[in-house]
């Protein structure tokens, strides 16, 4: 378990970990320490897809450093929105592989880009996720898992051409049309700054926002940027703001450059810096 009691935990992504120091490559359970030592609460395995869950449940057990979430970047890739119904099939296998990666270490969800707008009409690509997502919610309830949305720049839920200031309203339609508590989403707040107030969109989001991705950004420039930053002008103030409105507790994920312990600390300490922790 985390060692902390913390309402706001911070977590790493496992691919911001260093492979290699000084020449040695470093094996899982290595760099599993790396983010303790960095100082962060957890990691979230944004790797899953190269490990077996026994893999990862080992490592977690001999590195003693929580893992609260898994990943499957293929995603992107293998999308559940795909035309060929080969396809989407073998992308829920990867996000089922996900749930019970989670579950192994420890877990308590997942989280994936839902598809790509470019694969139809609205209507119908968020059908096709749909139908598919609903297939793995009894294994995701069964291992005590969410299945949690990332809002990314996909086309989907915002209109991408648009200027802000857009709502969060189309992905809490897409998240409540499943009617499951199993379902909800992984809040991006750096990724959709572009297009929305991000303390609006949290609090919209209010219950279904479980876990929380971190970056910087900067609008005019429209570009990423380091957390807290000087170029970084995410309203944090409001963010922090909003989770206070909400009494929101839970993990909040670095997805940023990363590297060895040095520059892993850097990053934490940039998160408790917008957090106010």
């Amino acid at each position: 378990m985390p060692k902390t009691n913390r309402p706001v935990l911070l977590s790493c992504k496992m691919g911001m970990i260093a492979r290699e120091v000084e020449g040695k490559k470093l094996g899982i359970v290595e760099r599993l320490r790396m983010a303790a030592d960095a100082g962060f609460d957890g990691v979230d395995f944004d790797e899953a897809g190269s490990f077996t869950a026994a893999q990862v449940r080992d490592a977690v057990k001999e590195s003693g450093v929580f893992v609260h979430n898994a990943i499957n970047h293929t995603h992107w890739g293998v999308r559940l929105t795909d035309p060929k119904d080969e396809v989407r099939a073998k992308a829920r296998s990867n996000m089922d592989h996900c749930i019970r990666v989670s579950h192994a270490a420890g877990g308590s969800g997942i989280l994936i880009v839902v598809g790509q707008g470019g694969d139809g009409a609205t209507e119908v690509i968020e059908e096709r996720c749909r139908q598919e997502i609903l297939k793995s919610i009894p294994l995701a309830a069964s291992l005590g898992q969410r299945i949690l949305f990332e809002n990314v720049w996909n086309r989907m839920m915002y209109d991408h051409d648009k200027p802000p200031e857009q709502s969060a309203e189309r992905f809490v339609k897409f998240v409540d049309s499943f009617q499951s508590p199993w379902v909800g989403m992984y809040y991006d707040v750096g990724n959709h700054w572009k297009y929305g107030q991000p303390g609006e969109w949290f609090r919209a989001f209010a219950h279904r926002a479980v876990k929380l991705d971190v970056k910087g950004f900067n609008r005019p420039k429209s570009q990423f940027v380091e957390i807290g930053g000087a170029d970084d002008d995410v309203p944090w103030g409001d963010v922090r703001k909003a989770i206070a409105d909400l009494k929101w507790t839970g993990w909040t994920t670095a997805e940023v450059g990363g590297g060895d312990v040095k520059r892993l600390t850097t990053v934490r300490q940039q998160m408790e810096k917008v957090f106010g922790l």
